[in-house]
């Protein structure tokens, strides 16, 4: 996003700014937004001379100014620089002038050496769509950067004047409010002193009053006295008013005084106000120190990334100059390419045109040569047609002989054929009485498995709920695991009984049993797709369903888990019937579910516990799995107990179910529950369910003879338990999912702390690789993609790229290959190259598509931040979520699909990209090293070559594979379209993954009854 960069510094009265302008200028500040500042101070001085004069008040005001970035010459830059420097110097600042500092940034957003290196990569993948880097820009970049520059020397300088100015205003601050403190001493002793003198004025009214009195006793005397007593008497008199008289002069200056002290006062207090309203500004001025004082800060820390990212700037332009070169000799090519197109998109014009041409050329041909028979044959027939008439009135008089002779012939014949008939409906009879006895001894196997399988946890509910024996149920389950036919009969018979009557009809079963295959169950925490997160429950239906069609009885237990897909299991019920089970020195009782999920018998497990174990809202992630899952582990042997059941192999899975091989062996086995091998699968042994050993005693275990470096010792941490390593010690059968896998975990790099004691148990440890449901992944089936096509029949896989790219609004570009990915986005799964891959196809000039979501909060937030900048590209998309259909769609779609992973214990995603056509470029690890083969590997023979692989995990590595297959795609269509029709054809399906289980489940169980012999 461009952005228009415009900043002020002004510092004192002598710089009026630095103007440097670039239009569109893309640079990032990393700081937030400064508020526009201005601070203004004018210090006074308060003498008693000058108190009264009111001070001149100064409003702060900005400067309004837009400063962009122009590509100046460096020696206006230079001149230009230290103009505003010498100005600045010159200004001084004196007791009444302004010192102001204003900093404005407009439109300012983040900017480090990492934007600039992100903006770069912009310029690089503009250049790869056909636009050239001119010298313009670079020259424009450089401006830029010379110009940042010496904005840094600005706000250094801005910044020790911002210093300055503040340690004048909080003198000028201290110097206010002594003057202020000596006003009001003042002001209360004016006020005293108006006390005394209203008292004083008081008084000479008094004295006034006693005056006229005086004066009207002269007047009315009588004149009875002598005239020197008269005489004497005023004399007197006159002495005592001199008194009055001087009192009064007295108290007129009083008087004067009096309103010299009141207009005096009322000076004051028109001082007192101004200096309050000079306080208060003083205090907003505080104010806005601190918030200048916080300025500085953020502009320190500015600065400092400002050097930081034009120093990486500086490194990555020296880059700039070889880009240039290179990109000018792509772009030729790109234009000699452009030429050849055109040259060939003419010729292959010109050769349609012909090509029509010859089609109307032989369509006229064959006219002429149809017509040319017609009139030969016409003429034939003219001549032939009298020489035709009387050869055929012979044939007539021969067939009219024939006739009479087939009438007699026919007679003969029915006469037989009624004979014929006869022993017909004799054999007929005899064949139908044979068909009705065999059929009692054959497989019905024109019946859905979801029949059979419910009609085992029919069977399996009668025996909860005690309404037959453990003997008869043995016995019935064994008729239905073989799809006898009497059986069958038998539950048709019953449709409309009740159910007593048929428990009675089904007990007249129980007379002979034959034992077919072996019985399995699968003790697991998902199974696909009632409850599923990752491969784990992609594994154990598959390989339960292809067992199930060799002829094995297969059931799986499970959890009940709140958020389970219900709508995926059919005939799901609640037995009448309460399991209880051993848990933290109690009994706990569960609620016990039955139903089918893809045609497998299923028992679904509800602990009534408080915890409220399986009602989370989701399956793994929450505090206590440890033991929730151990819960679960202990109340699933339950359940075969209480159940009867003597199955040849139980199977658990991952840590979860891990618990099931001591709990097995050390708590069940001696109560005579051992009929059973164990055997283990790993998926990830990255996922080790390590707790406080203390916590393994809640199930029943025995804490003090488990705890030990021999049994489920953590070979890490001393202090915990680990039931992965309890499952390998404790099971019969210990595998993982691919034969590479197998040899990594047992080194010390990729065993993850488990490398000695599988090299300890070797001999049982064993890895076999997965398969894919081939039913639910079939391009010629699938209803999720828009158009369904074959390895014979290609077009469907054009349509459907055409379709999700105006799915996700992709450039309908067809010449250009569609590259995806359908990941978990997790260090594992090698995030780091996958968002190399994006960038590396854009250059090759694919397009790529991201179908996936993190559980790690930084990666997903970055991964998001990448969609958004690729959101309006019309080369590339990420979808961050899952999202079932889309993936189908995807996989449909590309043209190639990368998998980049540091280790892949298995993989199905690339078995499931081959199967719908998507060339696979994989990390030779794990499971991709045994399903994927590099189509240069001399060493692998061409019928088993089926990718593009590389060894180490980086960029080189990558780059590599994916060029090898753009090269191969734009240069060798033929080739690429054999390599596509023969990766559909590779069967990645269940059925040779379930040959190696039954053969370590027979080879298993055979050593155990030998065993058994023997004792």
């Amino acid at each position: 996003m461009a952005l228009k960069v415009s900043s002020t510094f002004v510092l004192g009265d002598g710089c009026h700014g630095l103007t440097c302008n670039k239009s569109n200028a893309k640079l990032l500040f990393r700081s937030p937004r400064f508020l526009p500042i201005s601070c203004k101070s004018r210090p006074k001085n308060f003498s008693s001379q000058n108190r009264r004069q009111q001070p001149k008040k100064a409003s702060p005001e900005l400067l309004p100014l837009n400063v962009n970035f122009p590509p100046v010459a460096d020696d206006q830059d230079q001149n230009a620089a230290t103009d505003c420097v010498s100005s600045q110097e010159g200004t001084e600042s004196d007791a009444d002038g302004d010192t102001s500092v204003i900093i404005e940034h407009s439109n300012v957003a983040n900017f480090d050496g990492s934007t600039l290196l992100a903006e770069t990569k912009s310029l690089t993948e503009n250049v790869n769509d056909g636009e050239q880097l001119s010298n313009v820009q670079l020259k424009d970049l450089m401006g830029m950067i010379r110009n940042a520059e010496k904005n840094i020397l600005l706000l250094n300088q801005a910044r020790v004047r911002a210093l300055e100015d503040l340690e004048k205003i909080l003198d000028e601050k201290e110097d206010l409010q002594g003057q202020i403190n000596i006003l009001e001493m003042r002001l209360a002793e004016t006020d005293a002193r108006i006390k005394v003198a209203a008292q004083e004025k008081i008084h000479v009214e008094l004295l006034e009053n006693q005056l006229e009195h005086l004066k009207n006793e002269i007047f009315n005397r009588g004149a009875t006295e002598g005239r020197d007593h008269v005489i004497y008497e005023n004399e007197n008199e006159l002495l005592n008013m001199k008194a009055p008289l001087s009192q009064s002069s007295h108290t007129s200056s009083l008087n004067e005084e009096l309103n010299a002290l009141k207009k005096e006062n009322m000076s004051m207090n028109d001082d007192v106000q101004v200096l309050k309203s000079k306080l208060s500004n003083v205090q907003e001025m505080g104010e806005r120190v601190l918030s200048l004082e916080k300025e500085r800060s953020l502009f320190e820390a500015s600065l400092k990334e400002l050097e930081s990212g034009f120093a990486i700037a500086q490194e990555d332009i020296s880059k700039f100059a070889n880009l240039k070169f290179e990109y000018k000799a792509l772009w030729e090519k790109v234009e000699n390419l452009q030429t050849l197109l055109k040259d060939a998109t003419k010729q292959a014009d010109q050769a349609i045109i012909v090509i029509q041409q010859n089609h109307e050329l032989w369509k006229k041909v064959d006219r002429l040569e149809a017509s040319l028979e017609e009139a030969n044959s016409y003429k034939f027939s003219s001549e032939k047609s009298l020489q035709y008439n009387e050869h055929l009135q012979k044939k007539i008089k021969v067939l009219e002989e024939h006739l009479q002779k087939s009438d007699e012939a026919i007679h003969s014949h029915v006469q037989i054929y009624q004979e014929a008939v006869k022993e017909f409906q004799d054999t007929v009879n005899k064949l139908k009485q044979e068909s009705k006895r065999r059929a009692r001894d054959e497989p019905v196997d024109d019946l859905p498995w979801e029949f059979w399988s419910r009609l085992l946890l029919t069977i399996d509910g009668w025996l909860l709920e005690k309404k037959i024996s453990s003997n008869d149920a043995k016995l019935l389950r064994e008729l239905t695991w073989m799809r006898d036919g009497r059986i069958y009969d038998t539950y048709l018979a019953c449709k409309d009984k009740k159910e007593n009557e048929t428990v009675a009809t089904f007990l007249r079963l129980t007379s002979s049993k034959t034992r077919p295959g072996l019985h399995v169950i699968h003790i697991a925490a998902e199974m696909a797709p009632a409850a599923k997160v990752g491969g784990l429950g992609d594994v154990v239906c598959g390989l339960s369903k292809a067992l199930q069609k060799r002829g094995h009885l297969v059931e799986v237990v499970l959890p009940k888990y709140d958020c389970i897909q219900y709508d995926r299991i059919g005939d799901l019920k609640a037995l009448d019937v309460v399991v209880q089970s051993y848990f933290d020195g109690q009994m706990f009782k569960n609620k016990v579910w039955v139903g089918t999920v893809e045609g497998l018998p299923v028992y679904f497990i509800e602990p009534l516990h408080p915890a409220k174990f399986f009602w989370r809202g989701q399956l793994y992630g929450e505090h206590d799995d440890f033991k929730r899952f151990s819960y679960f582990s202990r109340a699933a042997l339950e359940l075969l107990l209480q159940a009867g059941k003597k199955p040849d192999i139980i199977h658990c899975h991952d840590w979860q179910t891990a618990f099931v091989a001591p709990l097995y062996w050390d708590v069940y086995a001696p109560r005579g529950f051992n009929s059973a091998r164990i055997c283990f699968t790993c998926h990830n042994f990255e996922y080790q369910g390590t707790a406080p050993a203390s916590e393994l005693a809640s199930c029943g275990l025995d804490v003090h003879q488990l705890n030990r470096p021999d049994r489920m010792q953590d070979n890490k941490d001393h202090g915990q338990v680990n039931p992965i390593k309890g499952a390998i010690v404790f099971s019969n059968i210990v595998t993982t999912v691919s034969p590479t896998y197998a040899q990594e975990v047992r080194t010390a790099e990729g065993g993850q702390g488990l490398h000695a004691t599988l090299n300890s148990h070797y001999k049982k440890f064993v890895g076999i690789l997965n398969g894919i449901d081939t039913d639910a992944w079939n391009p010629s089936t699938d209803t999720f993609i828009s158009f369904q096509y074959s390895a014979d029949d290609l077009q469907g896989k054009t349509d459907n790229k055409c379709a999700i790219r105006k799915h996700l609004k992709l450039s309908a570009d067809g010449t250009r290959p569609l590259v995806g990915c359908i990941t978990r986005l997790v260090p594992q799964k090698g995030v780091h190259l996958i968002r190399h891959a994006m960038y590396r196809t854009l250059e090759l000039g694919g397009q790529f598509v991201l179908l996936g979501s993190s559980p790690v909060p930084h990666i997903q937030r970055e991964f998001e931040g990448i969609a958004i900048h690729f959101q309006s590209h019309p080369h590339i998309r990420l979808v961050l979520k899952y999202d079932e259909a889309l993936s189908h769609s995807i996989y449909a779609a590309s043209d190639m699909l990368i998998i980049p992973s540091l280790f892949e214990p298995c993989g199905l995603t690339q078995m499931i990209a081959m199967r719908y056509g998507s060339l696979p470029i994989a990390r030779k690890t794990g499971g991709l090293n045994d399903s994927v083969f590099d189509i240069d590997d001399d060493t692998i023979p061409i019928q088993f070559r089926n990718g593009f692989t590389f060894s180490t995990p980086d960029e080189q590595g990558v780059n590599g594979a994916l060029e090898r297959a753009f090269n191969l795609y734009m240069k060798n269509t033929e080739s690429w379209k054999e390599l596509v029709q023969r990766d559909m054809k590779i069967d990645f399906s269940w059925d040779s993954s379930a040959e190696q289980y039954e053969e370590l489940y027979e080879k298993s169980v055979a050593r155990a009854r030998a065993a058994a012999n023997r004792a």
